[in-house]
């Protein structure tokens, strides 16, 4: 079982020759720290100012990371995964838009989303972002205990009718919905939305799922107090585990505005919190659902090891693992070919305003010591094997 992920042969099944070519030199690049920081910078000038960059985005870090442009631009891509029993999480990723008739089309891409749940077994989730659907400084004033004025208030209102408009129709059409977390100056706010939905609409299963973001270190009592809620409550608990996205942003504010820093001291502690939560839910999961957001082998192999150990089946439903599209196929695909549920989140939208999304799935890769030259080994592996 230990090598199970070194199989390059089914990771990159569904990928064709110049495909390998093309992820193994942008992982060459996203290698180079420099160059990426660079190359975020100019990017983000060329696109501000309407120079003709989107062309040669679309060709490169666009096509590797993201669907395509539509809903019906990504079908191709979530048919060809399900070939291989990988499931596709289609996620609107257009970000920093702060109007409201943006969430509002960020709130009807997810009910589209939903609707194509119910008509496609490749398409199980749906998932939408807290700042999608209203205003981040919103979120910030709930959390830090900060009045609203009256306009605001009728922004935070629809902010919470859009949550229930999704969670609604996520239960009534029996498509689980993923809500992802973002900084934990705002996170407060979504989580006390988010308890809220699942106090609604989990009660006789989970169809809402929160974010828990595990190098924070304060997770596991979070989940902890959540979880005795719920049993007192009636309710059961979805939640997707993730390392977190935004380290460098948190240590930043928090010397800033002289407050403790959020975030787990190093990456090995940020682990073992990962596999701690994780071991916690297994241990519960008769009141709560895992997707296991991870591109960590150990914590792969951890949670298999758990199946094993418990007996349940390989693809019970309450238990997920979800990697992001354009990364760790060796870790998806095999998972897949040994019959245990997985999704790949596959990002869509605009090539201009998915690029925010882009730019930190780059900058993520340089910052995790060891992701890229694990993909950049087994993409070197996979052009001897094909003798490319």
């Amino acid at each position: 079982m230990e090598k199970l992920f070194d199989n390059t042969e089914v990771a990159f099944a569904v990928k064709s020759n110049s495909e390998i070519d093309r992820a193994f030199y942008l992982f060459e690049m996203i290698k180079r720290q420099p160059l990426v920081k660079i190359g975020t910078a100019v990017t983000k000038f060329a696109l501000k100012t309407h120079l003709p960059v989107e062309g040669i985005i679309r060709a490169t870090v666009f096509d590797h990371f993201c669907g395509g442009v539509t809903e019906k631009d990504c079908m191709t891509t979530i048919d060809k995964m399900y070939t291989k029993n990988v499931h596709s999480v289609l996620d609107y990723s257009a970000e920093g838009k702060e109007i409201e008739e943006q969430f509002d089309l960020a709130m009807e891409k997810t009910l589209n989303t939903i609707k194509f749940g119910t008509e496609r077994k490749s398409i199980p989730f749906a998932v939408f972002k807290p700042t999608g659907f209203g205003k981040l400084e919103i979120y910030r004033k709930i959390t830090e205990g900060e009045k609203l004025d009256a306009h605001e208030e009728v922004e935070w209102k629809r902010i919470k009718e859009r949550y229930n408009i999704v969670s609604k129709a996520a239960y009534e059409r029996d498509v689980p919905l993923l809500i992802d977390a973002e900084e934990t100056w705002m996170q407060g706010a979504a989580d006390d939305l988010i308890e809220a939905m699942m106090k609604k609409y989990n009660k006789e299963k989970v169809v809402v799922f929160g974010t828990l973001q595990l190098y924070r270190w304060d997770r596991l009592d979070y989940l902890k107090k959540l979880h005795e809620r719920s049993k007192e409550q009636g309710f059961k608990v979805g939640m997707k585990l993730v390392r977190g996205a935004y380290m460098e942003k948190e240590r930043e504010r928090a010397e800033e505005k002289n407050y403790k820093d959020p975030i787990c001291v190093n990456k090995a502690a940020t682990d073992k919190m990962f596999n701690d939560v994780l071991e916690y839910m297994f241990k519960n999961i008769d009141d709560m659902a895992i997707f296991a957001g991870t591109h960590n082998e150990e914590s792969s192999y951890l949670l298999m090891d758990l199946i094993a150990k418990s007996g349940l089946s390989r693809n019970d439903k309450r238990i997920w693992f979800g990697q992001l599209y354009g990364m760790s196929d060796h870790i998806s695909y095999n998972l897949a070919k040994e019959n245990y549920n997985v999704a790949k989140y596959l990002p869509f939208g605009p090539v201009r305003d998915v690029m925010t999304y882009l730019i930190r799935r780059a900058e993520e890769n340089t910052s995790v010591a060891g992701q890229t030259n694990r993909e950049l080994e087994l993409l070197k592996r996979e052009r001897v094997r094909r003798k490319i």
